[in-house]
C-alpha cells in the first residue's frame, strides 16, 4: 500500500522526468520502497483520498522508521506526524536547536518573498538552495558560510539588525505572489540588505562573506502562470476527490485549474477555477484514481492575491 509522503523538490537526473521540479514523495512500508512523481506543469490529477490519514512516521539516514502506534491524523491539518513521532524527530533536528553539535558548514541567506517580505535564515551548505526552494522564496541570496552556531548567531544579529524577521505565514507569502514587482525591483530589494548586511559593525568574524548574485525562482515555480484571482482548496477526508490540471507549484504550494464544477461550499459551481493547494494535506494518504470528475475538497472563492509554514494499484496516477 502506498502512502504519499508530501511534497518535495528533487531531481536532476538525465531524463526528462528526472529534471529538477516540483514532486509527490510516496512510501510503500510493506515493500520498504520509496519513489516519486513530477508535478510538471500540464499534468492532470484525478484523486481520491482512501482509508483513513496515518502518521507517517520518523525519516532517519534516509530511510522512513514507521509510527509504531499507527496514529490517524487530522485530514484537513499540514501536519504529517502524530505528536509522538514530531517529538522524537525534533530532538535531532536544527530547527529545534537540538543538533548543537552538527559538524557540517551552514549557509546564512536573505529569501525574498513579496514587496517588504524578506527573511533570514540559514541551511546546511551541502543542501544548497533546497531550503530556498521548499519555502517558496520567489527570490535570495548567500550572505555567508560557516559553522553552526556562527551562523545562528549571524541569523540572530543580522535579523535583528536588518529588521528582516525569520520567518512569514503560508497567508503573507501566497498573498504576495498575487502582486509581485519586476525581477529587476527584487533584486535591488535584496542588493540593498546585501549591502547593509556586509557593514563591518555588523558583519560576524565568524562568518565568511559571499558576494552578491541574486537567483530568482520565476521560471522555476511558473509564477508568470499564476493569475490574479486564486481560490483555496481545504483539507482532505476520506472519498474526497482532486481533479484538475497543474499550472504552477511554489514550495508546497500546487495551483490547479480544477475540472467542471468544484466542490461543496463557497467554490462551487465555478467551472475551470484556478485553486492553490498546499500538497503537504497529502501526505499520510492513499490515494487512488478519482470516481468522478469534479472537486469535491471544499473551495474557498477566489480573491485577489488569496490569504493564508511526500497496493500498487497507484502507479499511474500522477
Amino acid at each position: 500500500m502506498w502512502r504519499c509522503t508530501g511534497p518535495r523538490w528533487s531531481g536532476g537526473g538525465p531524463e526528462p522526468e528526472g529534471r529538477f521540479g516540483q514532486r509527490l514523495g510516496w512510501y510503500c512500508a510493506e515493500r520498504g520502497a520509496e519513489r516519486t512523481s513530477l508535478l510538471r506543469a500540464g499534468k492532470t490529477l484525478a484523486f481520491a483520498a482512501q482509508g483513513e490519514r496515518r502518521c507517517l512516521g520518523v525519516r532517519r539516514a534516509g530511510r522512513w522508521i514507521v509510527c509504531p502506534y499507527d496514529a490517524v491524523l487530522d485530514g484537513a491539518s499540514a501536519k504529517d506526524q502524530c505528536a509522538r513521532c514530531a517529538q522524537l524527530d525534533r530532538s535531532r533536528s536544527v530547527a529545534a536547536d537540538t543538533m548543537a553539535d552538527d559538524p557540517r558548514p551552514y549557509g546564512v541567506y536573505l529569501a525574498y518573498f513579496g514587496p517588504g517580505l524578506l527573511k533570514v535564515g540559514i541551511t546546511a551548505a551541502e543542501r544548497g538552495a533546497a531550503r530556498l526552494v521548499e519555502q517558496g522564496a520567489v527570490a535570495y541570496v548567500w550572505l555567508g558560510r560557516g559553522p553552526l552556531m556562527a551562523a545562528r548567531r549571524a541569523e540572530a544579529v543580522l535579523g535583528s539588525a536588518l529588521a528582516v524577521p525569520d520567518r512569514f505565514t503560508k497567508s503573507a507569502k501566497r498573498a504576495a505572489r498575487g502582486a509581485l514587482p519586476p525581477v529587476a525591483d527584487r533584486v535591488a530589494e535584496l542588493a540593498r540588505l546585501h549591502a547593509r548586511a556586509r557593514d563591518p559593525e555588523l558583519w560576524p568574524e565568524t562568518l565568511e562573506p559571499v558576494e552578491f548574485a541574486c537567483t530568482d525562482h520565476t521560471e522555476l515555480f511558473g509564477l508568470d502562470r499564476i493569475p490574479g484571482e486564486v481560490a483555496e482548496l481545504g483539507g482532505m477526508t476520506a472519498g474526497a476527490e482532486v481533479v484538475g490540471e497543474v499550472l504552477a507549484g511554489v514550495g508546497a504550494d500546487v495551483y490547479l485549474r480544477l475540472a467542471g464544477e468544484c466542490g461543496r461550499g463557497p467554490g462551487q459551481g465555478v467551472g475551470g477555477v484556478v485553486a492553490v493547494m498546499d500538497a503537504r494535506v497529502l501526505s499520510g494518504w492513499v490515494l487512488g484514481a478519482a470516481g468522478g470528475r469534479v472537486t469535491t475538497v471544499p473551495v474557498r472563492a477566489a480573491v485577489a492575491g488569496v490569504g493564508e509554514r511526500e497496493g500498487g494499484g497507484q502507479e499511474g496516477l500522477f
